[in-house]
C-alpha cells in the first residue's frame, strides 16, 4: 500500500479509538442546518514522510493532486488572498464580495519586510536563504500574524513552513527538509491534501535551490474527525489500498515563479471511489 495510507488509516484508528469528543463543549463551527459540529480529536499528532522513498498520496481514494499544487501556487507563488485568482471553490465560504479572504495566507506571503539584505517578502527570504546560507536554523515562514487576525476570514490553519537543509554522506545535492505546523486539521477533507500539497512545495523549492526534497514533517495541534463524518472515515480505513502513485515535476523549471500546474505530472495513480458529498462545517 501506499506509505500515505498506512499512516492515514494509523491516525484515524488512533483517533477514533483514542481521541476525546468536544461534545457539550462551545464550538464555534456548525453545519448547514445550524446545529453546532462537534469532534472527535487527537493533541499533537506528528506524521513523517520521506519524498525520496515515494509521494504521500492517499489511494484510499483519490486527492485532486493538481487542484492541491494549484491552491499551494495561489498562496506562495501568486501570494494572493483572493479566491477569484484560484481555480477552484473550497475557499469560496470564507471569501467577502469580492472574493478577498482579509489578511490571510497569500496576502501574508506577499507582505515585504526589510532586512539587511534589502527589502523582500516571505517566500523571496526563504529562497534568499536557502540559496545563500542553506545550513542556517532560521529558514521558516509564518501566517499567524497576531496584528492582522481580526481582518483574516478565517484563522490560518496550516501556519508555520520551517525549512533544514541537510548534506548526506556520498551525495552531491544537499537534501531539504521540512516541517509544516499545523494548528487544527479536518482530517477528512483535508490531511492528505494538506500532505500532498506541501510535499509538492518543498519538491519545487528544492528543485529551484538545486537539492534533493527529503524528509516532509507534519505536525498537526489539533487532529479531529467531525462527528458526521465518524462513519465515513470508518469506511474509508476498511477500503483496499494500492501503491503509491509516481509524481514529479517538470526538470525543466528552476524559476519558482514560473511553474503552473502543467508542470505536474502523476503517474499510476490508482484509488478507491472518491467520497461524495462531505458535509463541511464552517
Amino acid at each position: 500500500m501506499s506509505y500515505a495510507d498506512e499512516v492515514f488509516i494509523a491516525m484515524c484508528r488512533d483517533i477514533l479509538e483514542n481521541g476525546t469528543s468536544t461534545e457539550g463543549e462551545a464550538v464555534r463551527p456548525k453545519w448547514e442546518d445550524g446545529s453546532y459540529a462537534y469532534t472527535v480529536k487527537r493533541f499533537g499528532v506528528v506524521n513523517r514522510y520521506d519524498l525520496r522513498r515515494e509521494f504521500p498520496a492517499l489511494t484510499l481514494r483519490k486527492t485532486a493532486l493538481k487542484s492541491a499544487f494549484d491552491e499551494i501556487l495561489w498562496i506562495w507563488q501568486k501570494k494572493s488572498n483572493n479566491v477569484n485568482d484560484l481555480n477552484s471553490h473550497i475557499w469560496d465560504s470564507w471569501a467577502d464580495e469580492d472574493g478577498s479572504i482579509g489578511k490571510a495566507y497569500g496576502y501574508q506571503m506577499g507582505v515585504k519586510h526589510i532586512y539587511k539584505e534589502g527589502e523582500m517578502d516571505q517566500v523571496d527570504r526563504v529562497l534568499y536563504d536557502l540559496q545563500h546560507t542553506p545550513y542556517s536554523r532560521r529558514i521558516l515562514t509564518n501566517l499567524y500574524v497576531h496584528q492582522d487576525l481580526h481582518e483574516m476570514n478565517l484563522y490560518p490553519c496550516a501556519y508555520s513552513m520551517t525549512f533544514n537543509v541537510t548534506k548526506e554522506p556520498g551525495k552531491e545535492k544537499l537534501v531539504l527538509n521540512a516541517i509544516l505546523n499545523q494548528r487544527s486539521q479536518d482530517v477528512l477533507t483535508a490531511n492528505n491534501w494538506n500532505v500532498a500539497q506541501y510535499s509538492l512545495l518543498l519538491m519545487m523549492i528544492a528543485q529551484c535551490c538545486g537539492m534533493e526534497a527529503g524528509e516532509f514533517v507534519h505536525v498537526i495541534a489539533d487532529a479531529h474527525i467531525y462527528d458526521r463524518h465518524i462513519p465515513l472515515v470508518k469506511e474509508l480505513i476498511e477500503r483496499t489500498p494500492y501503491e503509491a502513485p509516481k509524481v514529479w515535476l517538470n526538470p525543466e523549471k528552476t524559476d519558482f515563479y514560473s511553474f503552473t500546474t502543467d508542470d505536474l505530472f502523476v503517474e499510476n495513480y490508482q484509488t478507491g471511489p472518491q467520497i461524495k458529498n462531505i458535509p463541511v462545517a464552517v
